[in-house]
């Protein structure tokens, strides 16, 4: 019989759900059966392995056989189900979403565990639960979803804040633990549904730009538009 705890339980279920996203996308990159393994594997435990390795600990997946046959159990299921899951068009949002919040209560609380100071343990939630999914993106070659304007490694950010706060003030375990997982699903839920993005960087750079050539009148802003010609022919 397995001793397990609610950690264990939700860890496993978020190794599963990110190993689907991960196989989801490298069957729509036409990726052989073995390259699909290795990036639903990378892509389920990537995020916990830099955590270990960053609060000095050996990676979980190295001592533990059950994640490696998890990640197996879904390359069958998904060559079973293919079909349906590929039909499904949120089927890899939905996913992603679930093991994104799962896997931050897991970082958080191991790194907790750990000795480590609450900030840490935020970043560290934050790390497992977006990290994996970085380098899936970047093994299919796709800029990562965390460096878009979509609202993915934030919403880690908010329940890890959510889990200080509630085993501050002297909630129950799972109380914390359970409403971590919900604010960070509900959060990307409500950010994908309701369009919520972050700033482009380069847009408050053009308008300074732009502000700039304003205020330093006429014959100054014919400089810099020189300036950027000159460039561009070198």
């Amino acid at each position: 019989m397995f001793n397990l705890t609610f950690v264990d339980i939700i860890d496993y279920l978020g190794t599963f759900a990110f190993a689907i996203s991960g196989l989801r996308l490298a069957s729509e990159k036409q990726f052989d059966l073995f390259g699909a393994f290795i990036v639903g594997l990378a892509t389920a435990v990537g995020g916990g392995t830099i955590r270990d390795v960053m609060i000095g600990v050996s990676p979980f997946w190295m001592n533990q056989w059950i994640y490696l046959f998890i990640v197996l159990l879904a390359v069958l299921a998904f060559l079973f189900l293919h079909k349906f899951i590929s039909e499904i068009a949120q089927t890899i949002f939905l996913f992603d979403t679930i093991g994104l919040g799962l896997f931050t209560i897991v970082g958080f609380q191991k790194t907790f565990d750990a000795g480590f100071p609450f900030y840490t343990c935020i970043i560290m939630g934050m790390c497992t639960g977006a990290a994996g999914g970085v380098i899936r993106d970047i093994l299919i070659n796709e800029v990562p979803l965390i460096f878009r304007r979509d609202i993915y490694a934030i919403a880690c950010l908010v329940g890890g804040l959510f889990y200080t706060y509630a085993l501050k003030y002297g909630a129950p375990i799972i109380i914390a633990q359970s409403g971590c997982a919900l604010v960070v699903i509900l959060i990307r839920l409500f950010a994908v549904k309701y369009h919520w993005q972050l700033p482009l960087l380069h847009a408050y750079r053009i308008n300074r730009f732009n502000a700039q050539k304003m205020h330093t009148g006429p014959r100054l802003g014919k400089y810099f538009d020189n300036l950027g010609t000159s460039r561009k022919h070198h």
